[in-house]
C-alpha cells in the first residue's frame, strides 16, 4: 500500500502481513504470600482492605481465619498461607474477590502491582507437583515467576 494512503487506511484495508497481530493478554493482580508471587485474575478483584478486624468463627477448616462485615455483606476469609500449609502470618493485607455470585476474601502477605500476562506465556503446571490451586505459571519481565491462582478452588479440600 503506498505510504500516502497508509493515514487514510481502514484496518481492514491494511493486508494481513502488514497489520499488527493482537496478542491475547489477561490482566492480573500480583500478590505476595511467603515470598513467592501468585496472580489472581484482576477480573475477579473486588476490593483490597489493609486494615479490617476478622472475626473468628469456631468448627470451620484451620485456613478459613474468620469472617468480615464489608458494606453490610458477610464475606469469609482464607489465609492462604495456612491453605498452602505454610506458616500464619502475622502482616497481611485482604484481597476481597468474586467467584460467581460468591464474595470471599484472601488473606495475603502483601499486593504487588497489576501485569498484563499474553496468554500463550501461561504454562501448565508440572503433573509432579501436588499443588492443586494453582491453575498455571509464566516468567515475568523482571525475572520472576507467577503461578496463577485458581480462587474458585481455595473453599474446597
Amino acid at each position: 500500500m503506498p505510504e500516502e494512503n497508509v493515514l487514510f487506511a481502514r484496518e481492514s484495508d491494511i493486508p494481513a502481513e502488514e497489520a499488527a497481530p493482537k496478542l491475547q493478554t489477561n490482566k492480573y493482580l500480583i500478590c505476595i504470600s511467603e515470598g513467592l508471587l501468585y496472580g489472581i485474575d484482576a477480573e475477579q478483584v473486588e476490593t483490597i482492605i489493609t486494615d479490617h478486624t476478622i472475626t473468628r468463627l469456631p468448627r470451620v477448616p484451620h485456613y478459613v481465619r474468620g469472617i468480615i462485615n464489608l458494606r453490610g455483606q458477610i464475606i469469609p476469609i482464607i489465609d492462604i498461607r495456612l491453605r498452602l500449609g505454610k506458616p500464619q502470618a502475622e502482616e497481611s493485607c485482604i484481597i476481597v474477590v468474586n467467584i460467581g455470585s460468591d464474595c470471599m476474601g484472601i488473606l495475603v502477605d502483601g499486593v504487588d502491582k497489576m501485569v498484563d500476562v499474553s496468554r500463550d506465556s501461561i504454562l501448565p503446571m508440572p503433573t509432579q507437583n501436588p499443588q492443586k490451586l494453582i491453575s498455571g505459571m509464566c516468567s515475568l519481565p523482571d525475572g520472576g515467576t507467577l503461578l496463577i491462582l485458581d480462587c474458585g478452588l481455595l473453599l474446597h479440600e
